[in-house]
């Protein structure tokens, strides 16, 4: 297990670091795409499992694998103490995109809706309002599969998100 900080690339210190997308990387339906984007931008991925799924990672300098300790939310706890304002947060877990959040970071779900503090709040709410349904049986199942327009979406909103992390970073 990596500690928080102790991941950073190329050297960098915490205060100069360049952006990274940071990934809950568990049920992560996009990865290939963010080591896509993350190459051509320059810019690192750190993959954070708990290990209870396999995750391999491609074997490149800017990709790295953070495996915590099982349990629940240990893998979410160990991204929102990481984020840093200049990070982008790639996560279908909206709590988890509110804490990034919270933390000045940028945050996107894997469909490609970015999080932001005017969405949120309404976005937690629904997940309390869908939970119940779901305990109460009135709904079932989860969410759609992605699909190639998810795919589209997602890559568009990535770019966007980094390139607005890079001005940042810049700032």
């Amino acid at each position: 297990m990596i500690p928080p900080g102790r991941d950073l690339p190329y050297g960098w210190g915490m205060d100069d670091a360049p952006p990274r997308f940071l990934v809950d990387a568990d049920a992560c339906p996009v990865r290939e795409e963010v080591v896509r984007v993350a190459g051509r931008l320059g810019l690192a991925v750190v993959l954070v499992t708990n290990g209870a799924r396999p995750v391999r990672p491609p074997a490149l300098p800017y990709v790295r694998l953070v495996v915590v300790s099982e349990g629940a939310d240990k893998a979410d706890d160990w991204i929102a103490d990481e984020a840093r304002p200049v990070d982008v947060c790639l996560t279908a877990d909206i709590p988890l995109a509110a804490r990034c959040l919270a933390k000045g970071a940028f945050a996107l779900s894997f469909k490609g809706k970015p999080w932001t503090s005017d969405n949120i709040g309404s976005a937690l709410a629904g997940r309390e309002l869908s939970r119940h349904l779901r305990e109460t049986g009135a709904i079932t199942g989860g969410p759609a599969p992605m699909t190639a327009a998810d795919r589209s979406r997602f890559l568009n909103a990535l770019d966007a998100m980094a390139q607005a992390a890079l001005r940042r970073a810049r700032d």
